[in-house]
């Protein structure tokens, strides 16, 4: 029996199969894979790719942080960001990169931390970019 899965945004359901053979997910202890019949689960998603088998194609899809629900044979993931690898906008992922580092040499005290993870967020974006679609820095 195949997975279902499910990626949604705060804005819109991003991607939903029903015919899954495996999912991988980008998880703090490292990528995990989901089988048909996998215990239910509950995991925190790091900024990566999401990775879905389905009759020998790859169908990959960046995400933001969020959670993934793993339940009988639905994998749910709510994340803050998602796209699809082909809809990456390569030029755009550089730009936010450079928006990053200025705000995080502008940033005062205060300002720091939200500046950081800025910079730490458009950096993994610009990064899973450049490794999915093999385009040279």
């Amino acid at each position: 029996m195949p997975l279902t899965l499910e990626i949604v945004t705060p804005e819109k359901r991003v991607y939903s199969k029903d015919d899954v053979e495996r999912v991988k997910l980008p998880c703090s202890e490292g990528d995990i894979e989901i089988l048909p019949g996998h215990v239910p689960y509950i995991i925190m998603i790091h900024p990566g790719e999401v990775r879905a088998l389905i009759e020998q194609e790859v169908d990959q899809i960046a995400v933001d942080k969020g959670f993934a629900e793993i339940y009988g044979d639905k994998v749910s993931i709510l994340t803050e960001g998602a796209i699809d690898v082909e809809d990456i906008d390569f030029d755009e992922a550089h730009a936010a990169e450079q928006r990053a580092l200025e705000a995080i040499q502008r940033a005062d005290a205060e300002d720091y931390d939200p500046a950081e993870i800025e910079k730490l967020e458009s950096i993994a974006r610009f990064s899973l970019a450049q490794k999915l679609i093999k385009r040279p820095h």
